[in-house]
């Protein structure tokens, strides 16, 4: 893969982190250079602004933003870069991550923000591949080898379940 593949990943607090484990392991299935970071958009808003100003000129391209509650971390890194970011919202205690979830999908106008599903890191890691398969082919052959996997993993679950049905069933 080229080296200017780079996700930054970004976390509004360490307890996000095993969250986006799955997503940093994703990036990594498909050879993405991933830095990780974790900047809050409220208790450190100027290394938010940094990071964000810097993205392009450090040949990151996209950022995945993941936070919790008032989940204001993907619209301010939004708000200092045209590099697309994606927002990942963290379940939370208050509202099981539906306040995060909100916080990111009510962006304004000219200022948007990607996001998944709540706790989504999966999803986030693959949509950010998808936006660099745009520029480079090799990824678009990788997310088909991936899709493909995925569907001969369902049809050997499949084909298990029925084995193990019939038994339950004597058939």
């Amino acid at each position: 893969m080229p080296e200017k593949l780079k996700v930054a990943v970004v976390m509004g607090s360490d307890s996000d982190f095993p969250v986006l484990k799955k997503c940093i392991q994703t990036l990594k299935q498909f050879q993405i250079m991933t830095e990780v970071h974790v900047i809050s958009a409220h208790r450190t808003p100027y290394l938010a602004e940094e990071l964000a100003r810097n993205a392009e000129l450090e040949g990151t391209g996209v950022i995945i933003a993941a936070a919790g509650k008032a989940a204001h971390l993907a619209g301010v890194l939004a708000a200092y870069t045209v590099v697309p970011v994606i927002g990942l919202p963290i379940q939370s205690s208050t509202m099981d991550g539906l306040d995060s979830l909100l916080s990111m999908v009510q962006m304004p106008k000219g200022v948007p923000v990607a996001t998944v599903a709540i706790n989504g890191a999966e999803n986030a890691a693959l949509l950010a591949v998808q936006i660099l398969s745009l520029a480079h082919p090799e990824l678009k052959q990788a997310l088909k080898a991936h899709r493909k996997q995925m569907t001969e993993d369902v049809m050997e679950n499949d084909r298990m379940i029925k084995k193990e049905a019939r038994l339950l069933l004597d058939i």
